[in-house]
């Protein structure tokens, strides 16, 4: 029996067989319990064009003493912040990868807060 890491490893490499065929940069998503990770990934050579996370000094000044970043809150600024570094980095449109992760809560924050700064994916 594959434990709940294995499982979602096995649904993201379906993912990143299907996006490898697109042709595109990747739109990466990592969470955990504390933070959420965005990183745009080239198609090509798999070189990392732009990332942002909760984990950011300057992000967690702004998320407060706290420093929460495991909320959906938190995610809608990272998917804002990631659109706008990929546009620096001259990417436009990007598909999105879950990894293996529900497309829901704080994954689905990120993806729609990424879409209204203009990613298009």
């Amino acid at each position: 029996m594959l434990s709940k890491k294995e499982q979602r490893l096995r649904r993201a490499r379906q993912t990143r067989i299907r996006i490898a065929q697109q042709g595109v940069a990747r739109l990466t998503v990592n969470r955990t319990n504390l933070h959420i990770y965005a990183a745009v990934i080239s198609e090509d050579g798999g070189k990392v064009l732009a990332t942002a996370s909760t984990a950011e000094a300057e992000m967690r000044k702004t998320l407060g003493a706290s420093g929460k970043g495991g909320n959906a809150a938190a995610a809608q600024i990272i998917g804002k912040r990631i659109a706008e570094r990929a546009k620096a980095a001259g990417v436009e449109k990007v598909a999105f990868d879950r990894a293996g992760f529900a497309y829901h809560g704080r994954v689905k924050a990120l993806a729609e807060a990424a879409r209204e700064a203009g990613l298009q994916f």
